[in-house]
């Protein structure tokens, strides 16, 4: 990986609440608050200055700019949230350009397993402990949230065993 021990170490704590907290608020009411994107994001700004070089870090946070940018013409599109557009932007400075293809082969993993799971409770008994989740009625549409922070958080829990 290309991602070192140490800013996995550094970001993983911060990081790791935020996350699980995206993917509950997307299961419970449909929605990523901006609340937990500004938060992400600021968690980089400052956390990022002790993990990582300056120079990196700078590079990093342009990537934020950039996958928001991206992010705002997919949501325009219809293709994207705006809530999943924008934590995908938050997110981005923590990823290693060096690992985006395993954060690709992790994305698509985490989201497979997202979806499989979701639906499957859906139609189970597990449903009764959280029966007024907005995700359970909405036919097609899918929390991302609980895919995309899922992806985040094993991206840096395997930067913790695995980085460089």
């Amino acid at each position: 990986m290309a991602i070192t021990i140490y800013s996995a170490a550094w970001f993983f704590p911060f990081v790791l609440p935020i996350c699980l907290y995206v993917a509950y608020t997307d299961m419970a009411r449909m929605k990523i608050t901006n609340g937990a994107n500004i938060l992400l994001a600021a968690v980089f700004v400052v956390v990022g200055l002790i993990a990582l070089p300056f120079d990196l870090y700078l590079w990093r946070l342009a990537s934020l700019g950039i996958v928001l940018v991206v992010g705002f013409i997919l949501n325009a599109a219809g293709a994207m949230g705006a809530g999943d557009s924008k934590f995908a932007a938050a997110a981005a400075p923590f990823i290693a350009l060096g690992d985006l293809r395993l954060l690709m082969f992790l994305f698509m993993a985490a989201l497979l397993a997202s979806v499989a799971t979701h639906r499957t409770i859906k139609h189970t008994p597990l449903r009764r402990l959280a029966p007024h989740w907005t995700s359970w009625e909405q036919g097609k549409k899918f929390p991302m949230g609980l895919a995309l922070g899922a992806t985040l958080a094993l991206y840096l829990g395997l930067g913790l065993f695995y980085g460089a």
